[in-house]
């Protein structure tokens, strides 16, 4: 199924275990949280490219750990956090008024009530666009590895998961409540409660668009404040970034991460504990997969084959 040369080739062997592969994750999709046309498009694109070329094979070969990242998150979907562990609502609240807050108009606001009362325009639509990074940001850096250097790209992309899965482990043992849930719900938990644009909505509004809206319509579970992965992410690249010496990118990547942060605060979304664990989850994520890589041999030639098939 391999060779030296050209990584995974094509042939009867190859053809059966991508088409049953494909197969299996629609049926097992539908069957967890319902059919959807995200599932097929992600199907036809990942036999499109599979097919087509040696090169586009490589590629969504390499690409598969976001792959394997995106469908497990999307099947937390089928497993509420909030069914194993109780909701903290009121306390995360509490904790960060008490040590975050601000004195505003004779009243102690949480950051994200302060700035709720202090938005503007400017504000709004600057923020709006730090926050659409999230996504193509790490993308769009692992698509730069993967032509410059496979070795970064596979230890970006799976620290990328590692961080991710340490996140979710927090998310289980530890559901919390949006600062916007508190603001439209107050401290009484309501289940499938459904996500909310909140602060981002007025960056929607201002372009006359549902950007935002179309993103988190699609969440997996609106009790994952805790801690913020958006909030990981720009971290993870910016490490990276830095480790390659990249230069004047990396004071883009800087920029991005502070206006990441910023935003999730300003728009509501996370409270300052949960950008600082987010942060905290990142670091932990790439000391963890630094030391995993280190100490065992097996992992290193794991990722040394990994290597040659999308070189």
């Amino acid at each position: 199924m391999t060779d030296a040369n050209n990584g995974v080739t094509i042939n009867i062997r190859s053809i059966i275990i991508v088409s049953l592969l494909s197969i299996a994750y629609l049926a097992l999709s539908t069957f967890l949280i319902g059919y959807k046309p995200d599932e097929l498009t992600l199907v036809i694109i990942f036999n499109v490219l599979f097919y087509a070329s040696a090169i586009t094979r490589k590629f969504i070969l390499g690409f598969t750990i976001f792959i394997v990242y995106w469908i497990i998150f999307d099947y937390m979907k089928a497993f509420p956090n909030y069914n194993y562990n109780p909701v903290h609502i009121a306390e995360l609240y509490n904790a960060e008024k008490h040590l975050f807050g601000i004195h505003f108009n004779g009243k102690l606001l949480t950051p994200n009530e302060y700035w709720l009362a202090n938005s503007n325009t400017f504000i709004d639509v600057v923020s709006g666009l730090f926050y659409l990074c999230w996504i193509p940001v790490p993308l769009g850096f692992a698509a730069y590895l993967f032509f410059k250097n496979k070795k970064q790209f596979l230890n970006f992309s799976l620290t990328f998961v590692l961080v991710n899965i340490l996140g979710f482990i927090v998310y289980y043992t530890y559901p919390a409540a949006p600062p916007w849930f508190v603001q439209y719900h107050g401290f009484h938990f309501i289940p499938l409660t459904m996500g909310n644009t909140a602060g981002l909505a007025r960056f929607d509004a201002y372009f006359h668009a549902g950007i935002f809206k179309g993103i988190y319509t699609k969440g997996s579970n609106v009790f994952a404040a805790m801690p913020s992965l958006h909030s990981s992410y720009p971290v993870i690249v910016l490490y990276y970034g830095l480790k390659n010496r990249l230069g004047l990118a990396n004071i883009f990547f800087a920029i991005v991460t502070v206006g990441i942060w910023f935003t999730a605060v300003y728009a509501s979304h996370h409270y300052v504990l949960d950008v600082l664990a987010g942060i905290t989850c990142a670091a932990l994520g790439i000391t963890l997969y630094n030391v995993l890589v280190k100490k065992f041999a097996g992992l290193r030639s794991a990722l040394n084959k990994y290597e040659r098939v999308i070189s």
